[in-house]
């Protein structure tokens, strides 16, 4: 693909946003004025890299051809092939970064995100895994500098958690984080079993994109909503007032509770952040169900009804199936460094999406 036209488009943006953000008026508008501030400093970067992408593939040229004007023993055939070693691997990297600006950027790539854990088959070894699930994530959200915040949760006998939904703010989090949804399965010796026998259990993950209150209309008359006291252990605070919220969405029968705030008046706000982040979610998929029924995955879905990786303990092992991708560093993935997997989903989704382009 020749990718000099794509560059001199985004040149020419670039500079339309730059003359448009000299003029106080867009200032008028805060949101507006957000939102190309944003595409300037993307546009800005990837303007860089184009550049920098021509002049390497014009500095290649020009070694390319001192290497067949040369004779193989000469010092500047060897210099030359040094040269055009070096630039491949740049002209290479560099090309990536224009193709990412060439695939049109997800929406709720930007978004905040809402990240729900369910413990599924085993029992109460899947209880413990939502925990460690949970662990990971959070310490994930550290080294990128995102702050979480624990919006509910159900946890369960032995220290694990039935069910754990929490809140991730900062930067591209949804852009990350959404190759996490889905089916994880784990296989280990749980520490109840006296056999040392390895039992094979689950959890859900899903990763929600924040919605807003312009992505979707809800209705006060849509809503059924309860008070009631939060359940966990007595003596806190957040239990001896009516504070936990409930709420119903009749047209959908979504149903969210939220408990983990002294205040009734927080814990119904973040209920509601929830629900719409559903319901949006719901109305993503039914609109990739219409319009893109022919790709194997559908985008916000995160195909739950398959499992998506495994983790065994035994062997040391985390494999990713669908990108047949296997990585023998089971203790440091479960501490959060997860990228080493992440970085590889993100590459595979881009490469869909540029032969896509390319059909």
């Amino acid at each position: 693909m020749d990718l000099r036209p794509h560059i001199e488009k985004f040149s020419h943006r670039f500079a339309e946003i730059e003359a448009a953000l000299s003029d106080p008026k867009v200032f008028e508008n805060p949101q507006r004025a957000q939102d190309m501030a944003r595409e300037y400093a993307g546009l800005r970067e990837l303007v860089a890299q184009g550049k920098a992408y021509l002049k390497t593939v014009a500095d290649l040229e020009e070694n390319r051809d001192l290497l067949s004007s040369e004779t193989s023993d000469s010092e500047l055939y060897a210099m030359a092939k040094e040269e055009v070693a070096r630039l491949e691997a740049d002209e290479k990297r560099l090309a990536l970064e224009v193709y990412k600006g060439i695939v049109p950027n997800d929406p709720s790539d930007s978004r905040n995100t809402i990240i729900e854990i369910r413990a599924g088959a085993g029992g109460s070894e899947s209880a413990l895994f939502s925990a460690d699930l949970y662990r990971m994530y959070t310490r994930y959200a550290e080294t990128q500098g995102w702050k979480v915040e624990t919006m509910d949760s159900s946890p369960s006998d032995l220290g694990g958690f039935k069910e754990i939904i929490f809140h991730v703010t900062g930067e591209n989090i949804f852009k990350r984080m959404k190759y996490e949804s889905g089916v994880h399965r784990v296989q280990r010796v749980p520490a109840t079993e006296a056999q040392g026998r390895i039992h094979t259990s689950t959890c859900t993950v899903a990763v929600l994109p924040e919605a807003q209150e312009v992505d979707l209309e809800i209705k006060p008359e849509e809503l059924e909503i309860n008070v009631c006291r939060a359940s966990g252990k007595g003596g806190q605070g957040v239990n001896t007032t009516d504070s936990a919220v409930q709420i119903i969405h009749k047209p959908s029968g979504t149903i969210v509770r939220c408990a983990d705030q002294r205040s009734q008046q927080k814990n119904k706000i973040q209920a509601m952040t929830v629900l719409r982040s559903r319901l949006l979610e719901r109305k993503i998929a039914e609109e990739n169900a219409k319009y893109a029924a022919h790709r194997k995955e559908q985008v916000g879905t995160g195909e739950r009804s398959e499992r998506i990786r495994t983790y065994n303990f035994p062997q040391n092992r985390v494999t990713d199936h669908r990108i047949e991708m296997t990585l023998y560093n089971l203790p440091t993935f479960i501490e959060g460094d997860i990228d080493c997997i992440i970085e590889p989903l993100m590459a595979n989704d881009l490469n869909e999406k540029l032969a896509a382009l390319k059909n």
